[in-house]
């Protein structure tokens, strides 16, 4: 399955349980008829990871995720050889050795005699794919996120943008392999550091903040379909109003949700600001900000 429209990556997006504005859609629409990866970036908890997953399951791919973080390269990203088994099949067919290097006149004579024979130990049974060869590599398409890019070092960043411009990958003692279909590439980035521009430049760009109210009101109707209008608008709006104040951090779309299934499971009918201070702990991750959200409780409930 491939998106056919704009149109069609909404209704498949939101069939998937993951509601976007036009401009999502669009990135979507385009980066799947142009081959080029999304670079996701934005606050925490807004959805850059669940939009990759939700294209999925929209096209009925498989996700192949590669968590980034401080060391990561390229052995953990593409594929590590197997010593172990390589040194228990040595083990097990040691006898044959015997009989390969039978008739060497010299010990480097029976050096070389073993080393015709290494296309054996080092081939595809003994290679351990990583996500990024594992994408590569596979008959079927895929969708690959590399998640929290900006994570990873500069150095892996550059290796990672070769392996992005090719889509093909060179194991020396095997040979160079192509992506038999390029793979839907999804990179997210919370903003911990400047990813470089070359990066950006072979990625479309997309920027995804906290939803609009009525973005925001559609995504907690859908992931709480038994929620009242009235206590959904109210939950909305006093997210929003918190949003505004100077926070550590900002409530995202995740905490949302989380304090909309908090006041289901509390049958809680009305917003009031002693439900408010009762159950911040849902949507504060941080004292202060907790002690800020209290002291400006007047803002919050209107």
């Amino acid at each position: 399955m491939e998106f056919k429209s704009v149109t069609h990556v909404q209704e498949a997006l939101e069939k998937a349980e993951y509601i976007c504005s036009t401009s999502i859609a669009t990135v979507v629409f385009l980066a799947g008829a142009t081959h080029k990866p999304i670079l996701v970036e934005g606050p925490a908890g807004v959805g850059k990871t669940e939009l990759s997953k939700a294209v999925a399951r929209s096209l009925g791919r498989e996700l192949i995720r590669m968590q980034c973080y401080e060391g990561l390269d390229e052995a953990k990203a593409l594929y590590e050889w197997e010593y172990a088994k390589q040194l228990l099949y040595t083990q097990m067919v040691k006898e044959k050795i015997h009989e390969v290097i039978a008739g060497a006149d010299s010990l480097p004579d029976a050096v070389d005699k073993i080393a015709e024979q290494e296309d054996a130990f080092f081939s595809e049974r003994f290679i351990q794919y990583r996500p990024l060869l594992r994408a590569i590599c596979s008959e079927q398409p895929v969708v690959l996120l590399i998640d929290e890019v900006d994570k990873s070092d500069p150095e892996f960043e550059a290796f990672l943008l070769e392996i992005l411009s090719d889509f093909q990958v060179t194991i020396p003692e095997i040979g160079t392999k192509k992506a038999i279909n390029i793979p839907f590439v999804f990179l997210t980035s919370n903003d911990s550091r400047d990813m470089s521009d070359a990066l950006k430049r072979r990625c479309i760009h997309l920027y995804i903040d906290y939803p609009d109210r009525d973005l925001e009101l559609k995504i907690v109707k859908m992931k709480t379909p038994d929620i009242e209008k009235k206590l959904m608008e109210q939950l909305v709006d006093a997210i929003r109003s918190i949003r505004s104040l100077d926070l550590k951090k900002k409530p995202c779309i995740s905490e949302t949700l989380d304090w909309a299934q908090s006041l289901m499971v509390l049958q809680v009918k009305d917003l009031s600001p002693g439900i408010i201070a009762d159950t911040l702990n849902m949507i504060c991750k941080y004292r202060a900000d907790a002690d800020r959200v209290k002291q400006n409780m007047e803002k919050i409930i209107q």
